[in-house]
């Protein structure tokens, strides 16, 4: 099987001039493929070798500027080893990789064009996701019932949907807080609807309960949720615009700002209404805010689109360069 060696190079290069004459030279030495990439071809590599071509690969091994013409002969020399002895002792995974390396699959160019397009796609999803919850107030104020039946459906056993924690459209308010809420100015989810028991069965209630023309008609999501979608799209449309340049949230950052306030509001809200004496003792009841539930979400959006977004890019980045890099080979 013969040695392939890459080379990522770029035009007006005297250093990877002087990699690929060095390569040539070598031939007779040690028989080779050679494949020279230019990076300005792809992103990917642009972006990712930009500051280090010449870059060459062979093998396991890879060699960035500057290198001599004897680490180049080194490298070369124990990468034929290494392909020697492979082949001598029968390697089944090398073989079968060597086998997957030999032709372009239609998984290959399918995995490429994921690799490329992923933030498009995630970024229609997301959109989609926290945009088609709107669409249910508006079906209800135009008369279309079962359009909007059918999204607060689809969404039911994504989201609690209890009215009192969900904004609503055409109506007089643009949310109906619990009345344990405490907010004052606003006209209570129990006072509009004359649903004033909200522990079961009023929850039941709650969650069923749509809307009417007069109070306007919910969002088929509750208002953390709509944060928590609406962050993470504006995220991904942030990143995009940024040529995906934005580095990965530390971890530490994503648990203190991300996961410590909504956690902190949403699980507070919850132990404090469970029933006992003893609970109410430790924490009294309380019921979270339009702004807090919003503030919350968008926050744990924000951040894990921050930590997650770039981490998936890193991974979709390596797939691009090794496709990119088969895919040359082959053509040659």
């Amino acid at each position: 099987m013969m040695l392939n060696v890459t080379l990522y190079s770029r035009p007006d290069c005297h250093l990877c001039e002087q990699a690929e004459a060095d390569l040539k030279g070598l031939q007779e030495t040690i028989p080779h493929k050679l494949t020279v990439i230019d990076i300005e071809s792809e992103a990917a590599l642009k972006d990712s070798l930009g500051l280090e071509i010449p870059v060459i690969e062979v093998g396991p091994f890879r060699l960035k500027a500057p290198f001599s013409r004897q680490e180049l002969h080194m490298t070369l020399g124990a990468a034929a080893d290494r392909l020697d002895q492979l082949e001598r002792i029968g390697d089944k995974a090398f073989q079968s990789s060597a086998a997957r390396g030999r032709a372009i699959s239609r998984a290959d160019r399918i995995s490429y064009w994921i690799s490329r397009h992923y933030l498009m796609l995630m970024n229609i999803f997301l959109l989609l996701y926290f945009g088609l919850p709107f669409l249910a107030p508006l079906f209800m104020k135009a008369g279309l019932d079962g359009p909007a039946e059918v999204i607060y459906k689809m969404y039911s056993p994504l989201c609690h949907q209890w009215s009192f924690r969900s904004w609503f459209l055409f109506g007089e308010q643009a949310y109906y807080p619990h009345a344990a809420a405490g907010i004052p100015g606003v006209i209570t989810f129990e006072g509009a609807t004359g649903i004033t028991d909200l522990n079961d069965p009023g929850r039941v209630e709650a969650r069923l309960f749509e809307g009417n023309e007069l109070m306007g008609y919910k969002i088929a999501l509750c208002q953390r949720d709509e944060a928590i979608w609406g962050a993470m799209f504006l995220f991904g449309i942030v990143y995009a615009i940024s040529g995906r340049r934005i580095k990965k949230l530390h971890w530490l950052l994503w648990i203190l700002l991300g996961i410590g306030p909504v956690g902190l509001d949403g699980f507070s809200q919850l132990i404090s209404q469970l029933p006992g004496d003893f609970i109410q003792s430790i924490l009294p009841y309380r019921e979270s805010t339009p702004f807090l539930r919003s503030l919350t979400g968008f926050l744990f959006g924000w951040m894990t689109a921050w930590f997650t977004i770039p981490l998936m890019e890193e991974t979709m980045e390596e797939s691009r360069r090794a496709l990119a890099k088969k895919f040359a080979i082959l053509k040659s």
